[in-house]
């Protein structure tokens, strides 16, 4: 056995309740009866989910052999040494539990995810602090220690609480895929920034605990720039790439789609759902700097006689739809002539029982798919418009184009 959880932790330590993990790495082991037995090599934690991590123990190197130690049986972590207070210790080579993470080998030197800031940092040391519990991983030095004369080194440390961090090593134990643990706490964009400046083996291990949540791993991909995008799904079989793009929005989707090598797009989009399959091909016809490329084909569209009340109904039902292309309704006529628009505020503070025909603004500002990013951007600044709908050649509504479509577009 590792360790107990049952056993007490009852006399607190002689000396200071902080110390350092680089410190304890540097003790003699020593037993009761006095005798030098080796050095420590890793101290042993439980994961707590979100909370501090427990030390249960010590990985010590005995004549060659790694054993555990448990916590329970050193009575003092302090001075220059770490006291058993058995004279005999179990020689059973250490084996990791489910649950345990090693300090040294798992965090100390590694790059942790910065869950303030949204980026990744390196731990240069770990602080413990002594509680009723034992000694709980508290703080992380997140400032590299550098010489300052031959034989001295600064003692000035950057510690953060471990809380304000979150670990993607390979060992590191992964909370329950029913929870989203760190990831609740980062935007899909920050997630996507992660990811971008992460090394490949780091992108594995963060991709890793994205999995159980297919929606949040559409979100991300979605913001993710075209080169690390493309690099990522063509990493993967066909039926997970179509996985990922059947949740992406379409004009997204179909951005990515295009990265693909040529041979990979045919099987990927046939394994698509219909309707994100409709969508796509209608999107893949136009270029994609052109409105039609950067239109996202999603909208809410009634006819001239709904009522306010079923207005906002609708928009109430658009789940799926984004946000950002949920600030008007547009009426439309026979065969899906755009009309004319009322923004939610417009409906809002009508009668629920007017039409929207009656409220609608006749004839809004639209544009056509060839229409180029200059010409969006002046009409959209000109006009102060946070969508924009874009016109067949007949006129009829066929998708819509957000502030957020060209900024995107337009800032590298």
């Amino acid at each position: 056995m590792n360790w107990d959880a049952s056993k007490p932790h009852e006399e607190a330590p002689e000396h200071s309740p902080q110390l350092y993990l680089s410190d304890l790495l540097k003790r003699a082991v020593i037993n009761a009866a006095g005798q030098a037995l080796g050095r420590p090599d890793d101290v042993v934690v439980r994961v707590q989910g979100q909370d501090h991590p427990l030390a249960t123990g010590l990985v010590a190197n005995l004549q060659g052999r790694r054993v555990f130690i448990n916590s329970g049986d050193i009575t003092s972590w302090h001075a220059d040494r770490l006291e058993l207070a058995s004279a005999k210790v179990d020689l059973r080579l250490f084996e990791r539990r489910p649950g345990e993470m090693l300090l040294r080998k798992d965090v100390l030197g590694h790059r942790l995810v910065d869950l303030e800031n949204a980026r990744l940092i390196r731990a240069f040391d770990l602080q413990l602090t002594w509680t009723p519990s034992g000694w709980l991983v508290s703080a992380v030095d997140v400032q590299r220690r550098t010489r300052l004369w031959p034989g001295g080194r600064s003692e000035h440390r950057t510690l953060r609480d471990w809380k304000e961090f979150a670990l993607v090593g390979e060992r590191v134990p992964l909370l329950p895929r029913s929870r989203r643990g760190w990831l609740g706490r980062l935007k899909p964009a920050e997630i996507a920034d992660l990811l971008e400046e992460a090394s490949d083996q780091e992108k594995q291990h963060i991709l890793a605990q994205v999995e159980g949540d297919p929606e949040l791993e559409a979100d991300i991909f979605e913001e993710l720039d075209e080169d690390e995008q493309s690099e990522l799904l063509k990493a993967r079989p066909d039926e997970e790439v179509a996985e990922v793009l059947s949740r992406m929005q379409a004009d997204d989707a179909a951005d990515a789609i295009m990265q693909l090598p040529a041979e990979r797009r045919a099987p990927i989009l046939d394994a698509l759902p219909v309707d994100q399959h409709r969508k796509i091909m209608v999107l893949l016809g136009f270029h994609a700097a052109s409105a039609g490329g950067l239109m996202g084909v999603d909208f809410v569209g009634l006819p001239s006689e709904a009522t306010v009340k079923e207005c906002l109904e609708a928009v109430e039902r658009a789940t799926g739809i984004l946000q950002q292309a949920l600030t008007s309704v547009f009426c439309l006529g026979e065969e899906g002539h755009l009309r004319g628009s009322a923004t939610l505020v417009d409906l809002l503070q009508a009668d629920s029982s007017r039409t929207l025909g009656a409220i609608a603004e006749p004839e809004p500002v639209r544009v056509g798919t060839g229409a180029d990013l200059l010409t969006l951007t002046l009409l959209m600044a000109d006009h102060n418009l946070l969508t924009l709908p874009v016109v067949d050649p007949q006129g009829r509504m066929i998708g819509l184009i957000t502030v957020d479509d060209v900024l995107e577009a337009s800032v590298p």
